[in-house]
């Protein structure tokens, strides 16, 4: 959670053989029928998100152009929002803002204790001799466009920003001059002609010019002061790491440079064990552009030359390639409906019947929280609640959770609802082009974790809807909006306010989300609960195979919804939960979870709490029937548990467990394997009712327990 002119369309190939498989532990889910899509460009969903009443939030400035849907949950969002832009970390660089022009560096990483940090540290600086505001005036899923706009209103030059590159681009827009805080001079043997250097802290930067100008020659006697003709763009490129690779690399790598990367694609395809994700980079001449390899994606090599130096970044060491695109594999993941209780044995299963009804009755007698996150959440606990009692055969007990959960979910999808109460329904903000749903919690209304919240709606929608098609084409307006608002696959046009963003919160090139929407911090965005994301995509695949049981348009939706969930998994492990200790940016880091993740530190720390059973259990909540993905190193679980409970004999004393979200690692301990499971089911008996989740009950708990138990 985080407590806290020219419209563009993300190009997205959807490239997908569906499948059908059953994740261990629970019921065989829908998928997509085996088919070969290859769609350029997406189409937005078929939405409308002005049939919900329209309420216009004052959300301060933002430097965009006009026609743009507003990029919050990006990256680069602090560049928009707010009263000043805030550094932004494309990685393995980070890049400022100034009032006369811009500035990058390479950030120094260190780990210490329990944070891995790598800040904004501006290394050069370049100054355009006049009051410039950065207006970003185009983007897509790895492109960035900053115009650098006059107090005359006439654009200067534009910075390119390239997810995942060591290279910063200008293009002048109009012939003018740049200052250089540093000298440039001309490179000299080595390196192609018309390229100079300097050296800052000791690495050697480079400036090269694209297209075939000749940055050498631009510049003037003193090495500081660079001429650029209208049109003409130069590169900024942070010479690598190692030696072995980096330095005898860098020709290759300053030719790289020099090839203008003007937009970016996304493609993608599902198969049965992998999902592979592919970002193309379109360059003036088709050539490769300099890009780096993330820890998530080690296997994308397959249109790359890779191994041509290294850079630490915060998310660990990164590999430098020469590509024209990047395609890596991440383990599919599939929608799992319920939990599997038809083995259970006949001592379990009166267990569990009994914790069931007393579950049940605690929930009838309360009243749902009114806003999106709390609400949400009850809704998706209850939902799951019924699951057990339908199950179980609990036909008495089954129907009146039903009941329950069909007032309140028509409740909430009424699309009039805001017209007549205060809570409990959505409405359409034109200035964000966002869904807002009343009551607001954690800054929803300025687009904070948006993809948290409706993940619940989605969660709960698509297990009741599963086998109703009247109740899925019934709530199917208002729930394809809350898909569409954090996860459509094409920017939704919506009358006269700002169009929906694709893809809102995911950040592809990443491979997981961001959950501030304005992003107003000098470490750029963050996004603490990976699990609730990938929960998120979880509820989006649930809701697709309901909606294509009841014969609604696909759309792509299905697939597209695996591919997501497959992506922020194998992310949210990779930098969350079970990263990489032996890397060397990790060195002298005193935590095995890292709870929080900015582009410029990672930290085991959380929004709200201390205790360091809340670092572990915010990145495990919910567990559902998909959250194995977090058990695959049994081990990393153990090391993870030791942690967060101040001890390694987990088992010693029940008090260990009496902590903040005690259930829910209690669930992901139950992952070490049956005898752990069967340790942790004696436990959860006991445990004290405060210590459940209200996003759960006792008899999810148990269930998830007795399902891997001896």
């Amino acid at each position: 959670m985080t407590r806290r002119p020219v419209a563009v369309l993300l190009a997205v190939v959807l490239a997908a053989a569906g499948c059908t498989t059953t994740e261990p532990g629970g019921d065989e889910a829908a998928g997509p029928a085996p088919t070969d899509r290859s769609l350029v460009g997406a189409q937005a969903p078929a939405v409308d998100p002005t049939a919900l009443p329209t309420v216009e939030r004052e959300q301060g400035p933002m430097r965009l152009a006009d026609g743009l849907p507003p990029p919050t949950n990006r990256w680069f969002s602090g560049l928009v929002f707010g009263d000043e832009p805030q550094p932004v970390f494309p990685l393995p660089l980070a890049v400022g803002l100034t009032s006369t022009g811009f500035a990058y560096g390479l950030p120094d990483v260190r780990a210490d204790g329990t944070l891995i940090a790598g800040g904004y540290a501006p290394q050069v600086q370049v100054d355009l001799g006049e009051s410039v505001t950065g207006v970003v005036s185009r983007y897509d899923a790895a492109t960035v466009d900053v115009d650098l706009v006059a107090e005359d209103d006439q654009v200067r030059g534009t910075v390119h920003l390239t997810r995942g590159s060591p290279v910063v681009r200008y293009t002048a827009r109009t012939a003018h001059g740049l200052g250089l805080d540093r000298s440039f001079d001309d490179a000299g043997a080595g390196l192609p002609d018309g390229v100079a250097t300097a050296e800052v802290d000791g690495r050697t930067h480079a400036l090269v010019g694209v297209d075939g100008l000749d940055a050498a020659g631009a510049l003037d006697g003193s090495g500081s002061t660079l001429e650029l003709g209208e049109g003409e763009s130069v590169a900024w490129l942070a010479a690598p790491d190692d030696p072995a690779g980096g330095s005898a690399a860098l020709p290759e790598l300053v030719r790289a440079a020099g090839e203008a990367v003007e937009a970016s694609t996304v493609s993608y395809a599902t198969g049965t064990d992998d999902v592979t994700t592919t970002v193309g980079y379109e360059t003036t001449s088709g050539g490769p552009a300099v890009a780096v390899r993330f820890p998530h994606q080690r296997d994308a090599a397959d249109d790359a030359t890779c191994g041509l130096g290294s850079y630490a970044t915060v998310l660990g060491t990164v590999d430098v390639c020469r590509a024209t695109e990047l395609s890596w594999r991440s383990t599919a993941r599939e929608p799992v409906v319920g939990l599997d209780v038809s083995d259970l044995g006949e001592p379990a299963r009166d267990e569990l019947v009994e914790q069931v009804r007393a579950d049940a009755d605690r929930v009838l007698a309360e009243t749902r929280p009114a806003d999106t996150y709390f609400g949400g959440k009850a809704l998706a606990r209850d939902a799951e609640l019924w699951t057990l009692a339908r199950d179980l055969g609990m036909d008495d007990v089954a129907a009146d959770l039903r009941a329950s959960l069909l007032t309140d979910l028509r409740l909430w999808t009424d699309p009039d609802g805001c017209e007549e109460r205060p809570e409990r329904c959505f409405t359409w903000e034109p200035t964000l082009g966002t869904v807002v749903g009343q009551a607001t919690a954690f800054g929803s209304e300025e687009g904070n974790d948006h993809h948290f919240h409706y993940g619940y709606f989605l969660y709960a929608a698509g297990l009741l809807a599963a086998e109703d098609a009247e109740l899925a084409e019934e709530v199917a307006p208002v729930v394809d909006l809350l898909a569409a608002d954090v996860a459509a696959a094409a920017d939704v046009p919506a009358g006269d306010g700002a169009p929906m963003p694709a893809l809102r919160t995911l950040d592809v090139v990443m491979g997981h989300s961001w959950a501030s929407g304005p992003s107003p911090f000098g470490d750029g965005n963050n996004q603490e609960s990976a699990s609730e994301a990938v929960a998120a995509w979880h509820g989006l695949a649930l809701w697709a195979d309901a909606r294509a049981a009841a014969g609604l348009p696909d759309e792509g939706l299905t697939s597209q919804a695996r591919w997501m969930l497959s992506l922020e998994a194998a992310s949210a492990r990779a930098y969350w939960t079970d990263f990489d200790r032996s890397d060397p940016v990790a060195d002298g880091l005193q935590a095995d979870v890292t709870s929080l993740v900015w582009d410029g530190k990672r930290e085991r720390a959380t929004w709200f709490s201390a205790e360091p059973s809340a670092a572990l259990g915010i990145v495990v909540l919910p567990v559902t029937g998909v959250s194995t993905y977090l058990g695959e190193d049994p081990a990393r679980v153990r090391d993870n548990l030791a942690e967060a409970l101040g001890t390694t004999d987990l088992w010693a004393d029940d008090a260990t467990w009496d902590v903040m979200f005690g259930d829910q690692l209690l669930m992901y301990a139950g992952l070490m394997g049956p005898e752990e499971a069967t340790a942790a089911l004696e436990v959860a008996r006991e445990l004290p009712e405060d210590r459940i989740d209200d996003g759960s009950t006792r008899s999810w708990l148990l269930a998830w327990l007795h399902g891997r138990a001896d």
